[in-house]
């Protein structure tokens, strides 16, 4: 027997998932109609796709603002997609409030992605690292590698898609924004984002 696919289905399917109406029957379709399998199957195919639309324009999106606990931390983010219809939507939204919470507690982070790090801050914190006592007796290879291993994780701490993600800490916040991407079909950028603490000048 074979399980009729309906557009309610697909327009159900459509409405959770983000994705097209022809990958929605499709999927439905593979899975004999099983609603949750088609989810899986949507997010599987998504995940494996998430690095080719990451190179796609995200000119859409919203601007997020968060105001922690106690009033003394706020958050402006501005996330980024391809289209309204996914701007619009409650899931988009709340991945722009769990994105400015993680911001707000993460005072350390000042940039998006490790990427962004300006390059003379990398000279500098490697010329830190390189002149630390327990590294002067070292071969200069191995002095070399030590030294790039530690600058990494210095400035990775510095970058939001290095750090875990607050309400998963199995996941990065990187690894997070995929995911979404493979949710909705489209990419996901963060554009911008600024913290406020109360007191800094």
């Amino acid at each position: 027997m074979i399980f009729e696919i309906t557009s309610t289905l697909v327009k159900e399917l459509r409405e959770k998932t983000g994705a097209g109406m022809m990958s929605c029957k499709k999927a439905l379709q593979e899975t004999d109609g099983n609603f949750e399998e088609a989810i899986k199957t949507l997010r599987q195919k998504g995940l494996a796709s998430a690095d080719k639309k990451s190179s796609r324009k995200a000119i859409e999106g919203i601007i997020n603002s968060y105001i922690h606990t106690g009033r003394k931390i706020g958050v402006l983010l501005e996330l980024n997609c391809e289209t309204d219809f996914v701007a619009r939507r409650e899931e988009f939204k709340e991945l722009a409030n769990n994105l400015a919470m993680q911001i707000a507690a993460s005072p350390q982070v000042i940039y998006i992605s490790f990427e962004e790090i300006p390059k003379e801050i990398f000279e500098l914190e490697k010329e830190i690292e390189l002149n630390k006592e327990d590294l002067k007796s070292k071969p200069s290879d191995i002095k070399e590698k030590i030294t790039l291993g530690r600058v990494e994780k210095t400035l990775k701490a510095l970058s939001l898609l290095n750090q875990q993600f607050i309400r998963n800490p199995n996941i990065t916040v990187d690894e997070l924004i995929k995911e979404q991407i493979a949710l909705f079909g489209e990419n996901i950028k963060i554009k911008r984002f600024i913290r406020y603490t109360l007191g800094d000048e």
